[in-house]
């Protein structure tokens, strides 16, 4: 069944129930997770476990919150596929496709992001909450996201994300095994214009849910057509202002 035909709304709605389904999983263990009933996966006990046992803890904790912030951001690439001609082949299978395939990149980054914080922690970069353990850390960390927002290539991504009809109309692929492939590039394309942002975790505190959900809305906000390109350059602006305020704060108390 073509997914742009009139018949196909009850198969289109029970892709966005599974798909919101699998958000609201996400964020509702993540909160399980950030009240503390996660302990096993990145609590205390877990990180005394470091460096061997670190990754083992923290990587199931990156993989639930990288699932609940980057999800919702692909809804409008989901959106355009829903919309594709009839013709050209749009199916179900391709859809959930698209949808593995961009999370298996964050699953990737997920393990990066584990690995990085597992070196920090063990050199003491970082407290135990996975925050930055200094004021000036957290300042660069500022400034590294607030000058990716003016780069040529955020700004690349950042298109490509804001235009996934003509990404399809180029790139277009049918099927499961075509959807995979489409969505681990738009995964790629996706880190691209989001990893300053998440890394910003490490400012906030990994488990802040607080500091997950703007970041969340933030980069929801980026990928839609029409305002995320306007908010590119004030929110390096403001990222920059954040950092420099916080850095002589930190060079003021030291």
């Amino acid at each position: 069944m073509r997914l742009a035909s009139p018949d196909a709304l009850p198969v289109r709605a029970s892709l966005w129930l599974g798909f919101y389904g699998l958000v609201l999983l996400a964020w509702g263990l993540t909160y399980e997770l950030a009240r503390g009933s996660g302990a096993a996966f990145c609590g205390s006990e877990a990180v005394r476990l470091l460096p061997l046992g670190g990754f083992a803890a923290l990587f199931p904790m990156w993989v639930v919150m990288m699932a609940a912030m980057m999800l919702p951001t692909i809804v409008p690439t989901l959106c355009a596929y829903l919309d594709l001609p009839a013709a050209a082949g749009a199916s179900a299978a391709g859809w959930w496709g698209v949808v593995a395939g961009y999370a298996g990149v964050w699953l990737a980054g997920s393990a990066a992001f584990a690995g990085v914080q597992v070196l920090a922690l063990h050199n003491g970069w970082l407290d135990p909450a996975g925050a930055a353990a200094s004021p000036l850390a957290a300042a660069a960390l500022l400034a590294l996201a607030g000058f990716w927002q003016f780069t040529r290539t955020k700004t690349a991504c950042q298109e490509a994300c804001l235009s996934p009809t003509l990404y399809y109309l180029a790139n277009w692929r049918p099927g499961l095994r075509g959807g995979l492939r489409m969505g681990v590039e738009v995964g790629l394309v996706c880190v691209g214009c989001c990893w300053a942002i998440m890394a910003l975790a490490f400012v906030g505190g990994t488990m802040s849910l607080l500091w997950m959900g703007l970041a969340t809305v933030f980069m929801v906000v980026e990928k839609l057509p029409g305002i995320g390109m306007r908010l590119r350059r004030p929110a390096g602006l403001a990222l920059l202002a954040a950092a420099l305020a916080l850095a002589l704060r930190g060079a003021g108390g030291a």
